[in-house]
């Protein structure tokens, strides 16, 4: 899948917000359904919501493992009414 420049910075100020403003366990934060995650020095993050697995890596390569691509839209949707609703606090 290809993402633009501004789908990434908004991928990663979504991880950001889910991360600091989700409930932690079992070392994901979730926050409005999403999960984030990263491994022990924050090289790969991933965020994650029902069958859908963005992995994003500190060089800036993202990959998207899914299995319906209704996943996919439905979650741009939530991340963009995620990071409209931070901004208006």
């Amino acid at each position: 899948m290809d993402v633009n420049k501004l789908e990434k910075r908004n991928l990663l100020k979504a991880f950001n917000l889910i991360t600091s403003k989700g409930n932690k366990s079992d070392g994901a934060y979730e926050f409005s359904d999403i999960k984030a995650s990263h491994d022990f020095d924050g090289y790969t993050c991933w965020l994650a919501y029902k069958d859908l697995t963005v992995t994003m890596l500190f060089h800036g390569p993202y990959r998207f493992d899914y299995k319906d691509k209704e996943t996919v839209d439905i979650f741009f949707k939530k991340i963009s009414k995620l990071l409209d609703d931070k901004d208006n606090e």
